[in-house]
Order: C-alpha cells, then structure tokens, then sequence
C-alpha cells in the first residue's frame, strides 16, 4: 500500500509543479501539462497544448504527432529535429523560431506566422499552409511536396534546392523570393521558368 500512496503523492506533486511552473513562464522553468512535459525530446503525441506560450523554449527533438497546437506561441523557439506530424497548428506562432530538420508532414498549418524562421531541411510534406506567413523565412533543402502554400506570403524567402513537386503556390505572394535549384514537377501556380 505504501508504494500505490507513494504514487499518488508523487502524481499531485507533478500535477501542483506543472501548474505552478505555468504560472511562472520563464522559459528556463520546466512546463508540464498533463503527461506532456515542455522540453528538449518531450513526448507530447497528441497533446492539446492549444493557445499555450511556449516562446523562446528549447523543444529539440521534441515529438508533438498529432498534438493540437492551434494558436499556440513557439515565437523563437529551438524547434531543432522536431515532429508535427498531423499536428493542428492553425494560427501557430513561429516567427523567429529554429527550426532545422524539424517534420511538419501533413500538418494543419493555416495562418500560421513563420516570419524569419530558420526551417532549412524541414519536411512540410502534404502540409497545409494556406494563406500562412514565411516571409523571409531560410528554408534551404526544405521539402514541400503536395504542400497547399495557397495565398500564403512567402515574400523575401530564399528557398533553395527545395521539393515543391505537387504543391500548390496559387496566389501566393512571390515578391523577390528566389528559388535556385528547386523542384516543380506537378505543381500548380508555381515559377515555371527560374
């Protein structure tokens, strides 16, 4: 019995720690919410982290698949190796953030805000980034195939030796954005002759 109150005890501490630490908000204090702890490698498959203030956190490597993460704050944030895979980030707030190598397959990424954000070798397969912002974003050897980026504004984003094969760029907002050495096979309202 002392083991089975042990845990017990020891489950209310981290539930009391992890409300206490969200009422702190620095970003060098651990988070926790419900089983989803807030730092470098996390689990947090399937968490509903929505309208959460994760900036400036360290969350490399950290595994958000399927997560709900709508409105959620990731502005300057080490996204580093990180996987979204089927997550919801509808209006996610990524401006600033690191986030080299990171999985954003299939995700729902409507509006979002990726302004200045370094996704270079990010794989955004099948993701959908309707009318998202990635302005001036570095996004070198990134991967789009079969992304909907329609009405997104990718102006000032250099996008080199990137996959667009099968996505969709209609109406989106191209202004002095380079795209040296990428893919286009299959892709609609993409630059045909760059």
């Amino acid at each position: 019995m002392p083991i089975i109150a042990s845990r017990r005890l020891a489950g209310a501490a981290l539930l009391l720690l992890g409300g206490l630490a969200q009422a702190a908000g620095s970003p060098t204090e651990p988070l926790v919410f419900g089983t989803c702890g807030i730092w470098p490698h996390a689990r947090c498959r399937g968490a509903d982290l929505r309208h959460q203030d994760l900036s400036a956190r360290d969350l490399a490597g950290a595994d958000f698949t399927g997560a709900n993460l709508a409105r959620v704050d990731l502005r300057a944030a080490n996204l580093a190796g990180a996987i979204f895979d089927g997550a919801d980030l509808t209006g996610a707030r990524l401006s600033k953030a690191n986030a080299p190598g990171a999985s954003f397959r299939n995700a729902r990424m409507v509006g979002a805000d990726l302004e200045f954000a370094r996704v270079m070798r990010a794989d955004f397969s099948g993701a959908d980034l309707t009318a998202a912002n990635l302005e001036a974003a570095k996004a070198a050897f990134a991967w789009f195939p079969r992304a909907r980026l329609s009405n997104a504004n990718l102006q000032e984003t250099k996008f080199g030796a990137c996959n667009f094969q099968g996505a969709n760029l209609e109406g989106a907002l191209l202004r002095y954005t380079i795209f040296p050495d990428s893919s286009f096979e299959g892709c609609t309202g993409c630059p045909t002759d760059w």
